[in-house]
């Protein structure tokens, strides 16, 4: 965990229903050679893969992390995360309680928890999560059933009460804001569409990384 959390991290979220019309592993590739810190699977809504589809898919996007080094952390699907011995599973709020996903992963293996609050959060890391993913902080249309946003200053009560805890911020975040959300005391940003669906992928990130940067000299 030291390492995924020594640098600010771009974690990029993907599934293959949404890597806006291309080839979803080129996109994963793309975004590896651009330098993300983290890849998560999220296979979730129409036009999910499942079965041995699904299995597949997941071990090629697998395949191409191990590649480049990046953690490859399963969204949700904790028997997917231990068939390809993943290096980690997120959980939401919906999914199964984190101390009960920690006992099936295992001590060594990522665990990260979507949360919404100072309670959630708090709560997340009693449990036994790595980290936590603090949003939506701005407007995103990426999730139909997101609640609404938690802000800047969600992120900054939970890094004021639990300084220690890793938190990423996600929901609606773009280079344009990316930078706000450094400064709030994130350990970096977690991003969708506006990464995968950008014409040029490595530029896209190294945008996010400038954001940072200017945000981390404010």
């Amino acid at each position: 965990m030291s390492k995924l959390f020594s640098k600010p991290v771009i974690y990029f979220i993907m599934g293959s229903q949404n890597a806006a019309g291309r080839d979803p592993l080129e996109v994963l590739e793309s975004t590896l050679i651009g330098g993300i810190s983290c890849f998560q699977l999220r296979e979730k809504g129409a036009g999910a893969l499942t079965g041995e589809l699904l299995l597949d898919f997941a071990a090629e996007c697998q395949r191409l992390c191990r590649a480049y080094n990046v953690p490859f952390i399963v969204n949700d699907d904790v028997e997917l995360a231990r068939t390809l011995d993943a290096d980690g599973i997120h959980i939401g709020q919906e999914d199964m309680e984190a101390n009960a996903a920690r006992r099936l992963v295992g001590p060594d293996k990522i665990l990260g928890v979507s949360v919404h609050s100072l309670e959630e959060a708090g709560k997340a890391l009693l449990s036994g999560a790595d980290y936590v993913g603090m949003g939506p902080v701005f407007d995103t249309q990426s999730k139909a059933d997101a609640k609404s946003p938690a802000g800047i200053s969600g992120i900054m009560a939970v890094k004021s009460r639990y300084p220690g805890l890793p938190v990423i911020g996600i929901g609606g975040i773009t280079p344009d804001n990316a930078g706000q959300v450094w400064s709030a005391g994130a350990d970096g940003v977690a991003v969708i569409s506006a990464i995968a669906h950008a014409k040029n992928i490595p530029l896209q990130i190294r945008r996010f990384n400038e954001s940072i940067k200017a945000g981390a000299e404010k």
